[in-house]
């Protein structure tokens, strides 16, 4: 078997390694389990690398076409507002036939204003944090113009329908044939010859002519009422009321519906009265108005809805 030495420096001379075997087979077995585990390591370490290479390249992949949807999206918000800005032009228009205060520029940004969102995205890159932030900001406006614009037309909506109803209502139509004179005022009466308020105006008319009512509404009162003779007054809302005198004949009774056009009496030469004709009169919260200017024209609605039919 040979022998291996090495130099002793403190002994100035070739020293013979004893056992050397056992422990140069340690030494080997201890280098190749160092190698084989740096080997491994750093395989597994090179695959990490390959791995978190891919991950990043598919997550750049995946945040571009998140970066080109979004701004696809905010492109489309962007049309969206445009047509809420011509509805807000639209809804001008309808202020204005609605009997509405138009709203101003100034009153629609203060209601839209300027809301509170969760805009925490610190955990994004600065370009697409900002891209994000600017899409959420616009969101939540757009969402409020929407809020602002949808209460603004239901306004209107219910305005609409209410002036409906103060249409439908308000005294209208001419409400028996024959000629209509222009005595409203003050005016010599024909009976007592003394200067007095005439509140209406008289229709010369047949005895027994159809009187209709003149707008929607509910029958107030029937009955006899002094010189006026057999009367029917018709509440129409809205502050309007109307008054059928020197009737022959009623044919409604008291808190009746009626629609304008319904027939409501004939009339006749009752009470103070020089012979047949029909008083009428409106009135707006009391005061007596000039029934002439609440006739279309003076054209003749039954014959105009006769033909119509």
């Amino acid at each position: 078997m040979k022998k291996l030495y090495f130099f002793s420096k403190e002994k100035l001379q070739f020293v013979e390694i004893q056992n050397y075997k056992p422990k140069l087979f340690v030494y080997f077995s201890l280098a190749v389990i160092t190698f084989s585990s740096l080997l491994f390591g750093g395989y597994f370490y090179l695959l990490t690398l390959t791995g978190n290479a891919n991950t990043v390249s598919a997550l750049k992949s995946e945040n571009k076409l998140l970066s080109n949807k979004l701004t696809e999206i905010m492109n489309k918000y962007g049309t969206i507002n445009n047509q809420i800005d011509s509805l807000a032009k639209y809804d001008y228009q309808l202020r204005l036939v609605s009997n509405l205060t138009p709203i101003s520029d100034e009153e629609r940004l203060l209601g839209v204003g300027g809301g509170s969102f969760d805009n925490s995205v610190d955990y994004l890159s600065d370009k697409a944090g900002t891209q994000l932030k600017d899409a959420l900001s616009f969101v939540d406006k757009l969402t409020r113009k929407v809020e602002f614009e949808k209460s603004n037309f239901y306004k209107i909506s219910e305005k609409l329908k209410e002036n409906k109803k103060l249409y439908a209502s308000i005294p209208a139509i001419k409400p028996a044939a024959g000629i209509a004179l222009n005595d409203f005022g003050m005016r010599l009466h024909p009976i007592l010859k003394i200067r007095r308020m005439h509140a209406g105006i008289d229709i010369l008319s047949n005895m027994r002519t159809p009187v209709h009512v003149t707008g929607d509404g509910k029958v107030q009162s029937v009955g006899y009422r002094g010189g006026y003779g057999l009367t029917v007054q018709i509440d129409h809302g809205f502050g309007y009321s109307t008054l059928y005198a020197h009737l022959s004949k009623v044919l409604v009774k008291k808190g009746q519906r009626l629609k304008r056009g319904d027939l409501i009496a004939k009339t006749g030469n009752s009470g103070l009265s020089t012979g047949p004709h029909l008083h009428y009169e409106v009135r707006h919260n009391g005061k007596a108005l000039n029934p002439r200017g609440f006739f279309f024209d003076d054209i003749n609605y039954f014959a105009t809805k006769n033909k119509a039919k």
